[in-house]
């Protein structure tokens, strides 16, 4: 099991599930984040700061603890 905070810069993959609780759920849907949506990690900041990520054409800035609730599955390439 991996989680996207775990991938690596201009890693891509798939969000396979999203483990949270109903309101982080709904938010995260709402900027869409998806089940089987594609993403990669554009930038990391420092000190375990927040990942920009990009969904298909729209960026988004992501803190850690929200983007390690969401599962992925790597693209292999």
């Amino acid at each position: 099991m991996q989680f996207l905070s775990q991938l690596q810069i201009g890693q891509r993959a798939f969000i396979s599930a999203i483990e949270a609780e109903e309101s982080l759920f709904h938010r995260l849907s709402a900027l869409g984040f998806r089940v089987g949506k594609p993403l990669s990690i554009i930038r990391r900041a420092n000190f375990n700061g927040p990942l920009h990520v990009r969904l298909g054409t729209t960026d988004v800035i992501l803190r850690s603890t929200e983007a390690s609730r969401i599962q992925i599955s790597a693209l292999s390439i």
